[in-house]
This record gives structure tokens, sequence and C-alpha cells, in this order.
């Protein structure tokens, strides 16, 4: 008869009581950030159809829906706009009565404690859907990155507490920063978009913001999904330039990117759970395929426990609940 083992590893998951006293990584409501789609208008309401439970919203239902988000515990916001008009350069993005420099104002009125973040990009706003100003075919860099310093602007002047450039433009940080500070909003954080792939994940996305390039491709300017080193070496670049908190997107697929930068810097590390992570756990659940609570939090606790102090995620609202209820443990 085989000797009983001393050492029973099992004995501290025996019990849910059990479990919760040992276990090492929680995933907090206070981690999270909810990513809102302002479009023109008053009283519009349009579900994103790629994107199920999540709406396109004008600036004065957004305030409402940021009101209820407070109420659930979430600390923070993510906007993103689409506009009425779109042109080359992108012009609407750093109108003062654009419809994200609108859905910060009404947000601020309506909950004055929200973090508002605003993404800091031109693919929304351009008509062929590139991040910058194409020049012979290219999307100019230093061309863009003058433009980005003045919509960035234009977000904080609206009252953002953050603003987040997510073109990856080289530069674009150091040139937010003295924008910024030139026009007194020193204490205005920037939460740069420093390893953001060029990712198959971002599909759905792209229908929401109606961003999809109309000529090229962005892998000429956003990070190839083989890499790692690079990545590093862009989110040193924007902690010299002054980022304040530096993020990696997509997470679930890019969770050793973010370990490593965990482990090499000593700024605040967002992880953004993209669309199409979302997506797959919303079509998988729909046809019963999986749990989607259970599902969705072992993404937010492996995002969490990769090294991530901020997560991004469309799950914000839902995840909230179920941490109140104690439906997911």
């Amino acid at each position: 008869m085989a000797q009983s083992p001393q050492l029973r590893l099992r004995r501290l998951r025996r019990t849910g009581p059990l479990r919760e006293m040992v276990r090492e990584t929680r995933a907090h409501v206070s981690d999270l950030v909810y990513p809102l789609f302002a479009v023109p208008g008053r009283g519009v309401k349009r579900e994103i159809p790629s994107m199920p439970g999540q709406m396109h919203l004008s600036s004065d239902l957004l305030a409402r829906e940021a009101e209820s988000i407070a109420d659930l515990g979430i600390p923070a916001v993510l906007l993103f706009g689409q506009p009425e008009m779109k042109d080359e350069t992108g012009s609407a993005a750093w109108d003062e009565r654009g419809v994200v420099q609108s859905a910060v104002r009404e947000i601020k009125r309506t909950v004055p404690d929200m973090v508002v973040i605003t993404d800091v990009c031109l693919c929304q706003y351009t008509d062929h859907g590139q991040c910058g100003v194409v020049v012979d075919g290219c999307v100019d860099n230093d061309r863009t990155v003058d433009l980005l310093a003045h919509t960035a602007l234009s977000h904080a002047a609206a009252g953002a507490d953050i603003v987040a450039p997510s073109d990856m433009m080289d530069g674009r940080v150091g040139a937010i920063r003295s924008r910024l500070d030139e026009n007194g909003f020193k204490d205005t954080i920037i939460m740069a978009y420093a390893a953001k792939y060029a990712s198959a994940f971002f599909g759905p996305f792209r229908e929401a913001a109606d961003s999809s390039p109309r000529l090229g491709d962005r892998c000429s300017y956003q990070l190839d999904p083989s890499n790692v080193r690079q990545a590093l070496r862009e989110v040193e670049t924007d902690i010299q330039e002054g980022a304040d908190i530096v993020m990696v997107k997509p997470a679930l697929a890019y969770l050793d990117v973010i370990a490593e930068v965990r482990r090499r810097f000593l700024s605040p590390v967002a992880a953004y759970n993209v669309s199409g992570e979302y997506a797959m756990v919303k079509a998988a659940a729909e046809k019963g395929w999986l749990d989607e609570a259970r599902c969705a939090m072992e993404v937010l606790t492996a995002i969490k426990r990769a090294g991530a102090d901020i997560i991004i995620t469309y799950h914000a609202r839902e995840a909230a609940g179920w941490l109140k209820s104690g439906a997911v443990t």
C-alpha cells in the first residue's frame, strides 16, 4: 500500500472560504475602466451589433451612463468619438464643440468625481481611416504629432483628467506634454498606448468607431505581434517623454508583454481587454458554450495577475455587478 503524502496541497483548496483566504490575485472594481462611444445629437442610443451590450450614445445619455457606472464603483470611463463629418486631416478631433469634448463637459457636470479619459487619435475623424495625415500614401509622423497635441489640448480644456494617445506616432507623448504644460494643464495625466499591436482583435471596435482604414493598413506604425523587445523600447521612450501611465493593447493575447513591462518599469501599467476579446466571450456565451461571468472574470484576473494595475474592459459594468453580488468566486 502506497504511503500517504504528508504534504497535501489540496488542503488549502478544500472550501470556498479557504480558497478566498489564500487567493493571490484579486480583480477589484477599482481596477476597471469602462469604454464609451460618443456620437452627435441628443437622446441617441444605438446598440453596436458586433459588441453586444455596447452602445453609441449622445453626450446627454453618456452623462447618465457615467452616473450609473459611478454607482457601481467603477472609477473611470474612456471616451471615443464618432463625428458628424470626417475629412482628410481629422479636424473634428480638436473641435471644442466636438462629440468627445461635449461628452467630457456633460459627464463632468453630472459626475464631477468620475475620472474621464479621452482617446487621442485621428482614425475616427479622418475620411481615410488612418491615424494621421496621409502624404504620398504614407502617414506623415510629424504633421500628425502636431494635430494630436492640438487634440489633447482641446480634451484637457473640456475637462478631461487623462488624455490617452493611441496613434503610435514617434514623439507624440513629448509633444502632448509640452503643449499641455505651455497652456496651463500641467496636472493633466497622459496615459500612453505605449505598446499597441497591429492586432486582428480590434475588428469589432473598428465597426463601433467607424475607423477601418480605407487605404492600406496600420502595420507601419503599430507593433508587429511577434515582437516584445520593440514594445519595451516604445514603453521606455514614452516614459522618458512624460507618460504617467503606459498601456499594453490588446491584453489577453499579450499577457507576456504586460508581465515584462511590469517587471521592468515602475510606472502604472494599463491593459486594454479589447473588443475582439470581449466579442469572443459574448458570442460563445450566447451559444451556451461557456459561462460568461466565470470566463470574463477569469480573463480579467489573468490580466491583473500578469501585472496590470488598470484594466480597460467592455465587461466592466457586468464585472462590477458580479463582484458586488459575489456571483463569481
